[in-house]
């Protein structure tokens, strides 16, 4: 198996697959493939244990049904994009070398990996629109393919130093990795800071990385630019507005 990933701000992992050599991702995440690759769709890849590894697969963010991607006769191709600008990371599993990612940063792993639950916590609907905080654990043995949205930051933390970061701005981190959420000190910060109620606290030893746009966040601002029930919203009156000059202007000419 050889991959490779191309691209910058919209990057793309192509996977070369040697004869019964496979990957596995979430239903609908893939870009192409050769003719050669066949595909197999069912729930028990990325979680084992049988209908309890897929429901902590499916509680820690992931979709019911995962589909593998299997070169049978020949080699063959097939290519993951990511789905918002960022990057792609791959991480190397082992027994005792697990990793913590954001819910939808899964993107595709070779079969021996596993993926659940390994952190939940409602943080309200003012924080993530009522779907609270979710990590997923990845975990076995082989390579998995991470997602991550914006630039990407990597720190090293030393044993016993702690980050406190924005839970949207969290990408991934070891599972050596202490994780717990803690509130934003002072009540005035809190109410009027505008950087939220809640914050992840990363403990060392061990490495994170940092993603500079949480999709919650990129939703907010595309909210924005959406017309709303009554048509409004910055896009309804700018559309309104871009009609009326376009009609006044062939009001003239048919005069």
């Amino acid at each position: 198996m050889q991959t490779r990933i191309q691209g910058t701000v919209m990057p793309v992992l192509e996977v070369q697959l040697d004869p019964n050599d496979s990957v596995f991702a979430e239903s609908g995440e893939l870009s192409w493939m050769s003719s050669s690759i066949q595909m197999t769709t069912h729930t028990q890849m990325g979680g084992g244990g049988g209908f309890l590894g897929t429901f902590k697969r499916v509680i820690g963010g992931g979709t019911l049904f995962m589909t593998e991607y299997k070169a049978v006769r020949t080699s063959g191709e097939v290519a993951f994009a990511t789905k918002v600008p960022g990057h792609i990371v791959p991480v190397t599993l082992s027994p005792g070398k697990e990793y913590l990612v954001h819910r939808h940063g899964f993107l595709c792993a070779t079969p021996q990996v596993t993926i659940g639950v390994g952190f939940q916590r409602s943080l309200g609907a003012g924080v993530f629109g009522g779907s609270g905080f979710t990590l997923q654990k990845i975990g076995g043995t082989g390579t998995a393919w991470l997602e991550l949205s914006g630039e990407l930051i990597e720190k090293q933390l030393a044993p016993g130093e702690t980050l406190r970061v924005h839970p949207g701005h969290v990408g991934a981190f070891e599972g050596s990795v202490s994780f717990t959420i803690t509130t934003v000190p002072g009540i005035r910060n809190a109410l009027f800071g505008g950087d939220g109620i809640f914050l992840a606290a990363l403990t060392g030893p061990g490495k994170i990385w940092l993603q500079t746009l949480p999709i919650s966040r990129l939703a907010h601002q595309i909210a924005e630019y959406m017309p709303s029930e009554g048509g409004r919203g910055r896009a309804g009156v700018g559309g309104a507005l871009l009609g009326g000059i376009v009609g006044s202007l062939m009001s003239r000419d048919d005069k």
